[in-house]
């Protein structure tokens, strides 16, 4: 969370969350342009003009200069980044030199794919890793406890790629579990899911033990208890409440890779996301199709931090957003 939202001003239960909303969407608009500048100047000045590109090493010059100028590549830098945003602004990200094809259409086609890949890692990996956190802060020290952290640990130990080299060679090669690779049905993504999952455990687990932990020291717990509140009742009701404002701050930061993809699985399974489109229009320099990637993955990144810091101040009620 921002630490400068949290001063002092109108409760957002009293009508301050709307207009705090409000004005994080105007502070995303400077964000934006910035981004669409900086993306600007990468791919269309730094890049140069798509015209060689498009029309292959052997095009001449005068070929690649009506090209220019049939596409507007010819006109001043400032123009250009005007007609830019103007097209942004209408939703049209450009053509895909990959996929011949409108930007926008290659995205559509490949963020379903890509949510049904990573939302059930997100969704099953907080609430398996909540979990076993939870139990393991509530018997810290235990045998429980050292089983975890011991297993945690080797988790965290086995690099990301083996995780998902191993699950397709053993799970799906060898023990014929999981189709190997491709797409044709749900049944494609069971394997990335289970992978993505189990490689996210072993640090998610510690970080919300400690956060559990944390909150079970303060002294409010152990005058619960003291009152005659069962354990798991304030463990449950309180100390998890508590505790999910930095698990917000976890899954907040998961958020924009959501639409994005992710780029080892779709590769290695061959899952057709946005992850595998904008590898593959890296390799192409399908610099329009980078480019709106970019451009998605920063707008997303901010209205994550905008619903973040609105969960904050739901979940906590001394939170106060001026």
């Amino acid at each position: 969370m921002s630490h400068d939202e949290q001063t002092e001003g109108t409760s957002p239960r009293r009508g301050g969350m709307g207009r705090y909303a409000l004005r994080r969407i105007a502070r995303i608009v400077p964000t934006l342009l910035g981004v669409t500048l900086l993306a600007f100047v990468l791919f269309d000045v730094i890049g140069g003009s798509p015209a060689a590109l498009e029309l292959g090493q052997h095009a001449t010059k005068e070929q690649i200069e009506e090209y220019d100028r049939q596409h507007g590549y010819d006109r001043p830098l400032p123009v250009r980044y005007v007609r830019c945003l103007a097209d942004l602004a209408r939703g049209d990200l450009g053509r895909s030199l990959e996929y011949r094809m409108p930007v926008a259409r290659v995205l559509r086609q490949g963020v379903g794919v890509s949510l049904s890949l990573t939302v059930p890692i997100l969704v099953a990996g907080t609430f398996v890793a909540l979990l076993v956190g939870l139990l393991c802060a509530a018997r810290a020290g235990g045998p429980l406890d050292r089983a975890m952290l011991g297993l945690t640990t080797a988790l965290m130990s086995v690099n990301y790629v083996i995780w998902v080299a191993a699950g397709q060679y053993f799970l799906a090669y060898r023990l014929r579990l999981f189709p190997l690779w491709g797409f044709e049905n749900w049944t494609y993504l069971l394997l990335p899911i289970l992978v993505g999952v189990v490689s996210s455990l072993g640090p998610d687990v510690r970080f919300y033990r400690t956060v559990v932990l944390d909150e079970i020291r303060r002294p409010y717990v152990r005058t619960a208890i003291a009152k005659g509140l069962s354990p798991s009742r304030v463990l449950v009701r309180h100390v998890l409440r508590n505790s999910l404002v930095p698990v917000v701050t976890n899954v907040s930061l998961a958020v924009p890779f959501l639409f994005t993809g992710s780029i080892l699985l779709e590769s290695f399974y061959g899952i057709p996301g946005l992850g595998g489109i904008g590898l593959d229009a890296v390799y192409a320099s399908d610099y329009a199709t980078v480019r709106a990637v970019v451009l998605v993955s920063a707008l997303l990144y901010q209205l994550a931090n905008l619903l973040a810091d609105l969960a904050y101040a739901w979940l906590d009620p001394q939170v106060r957003l001026s």
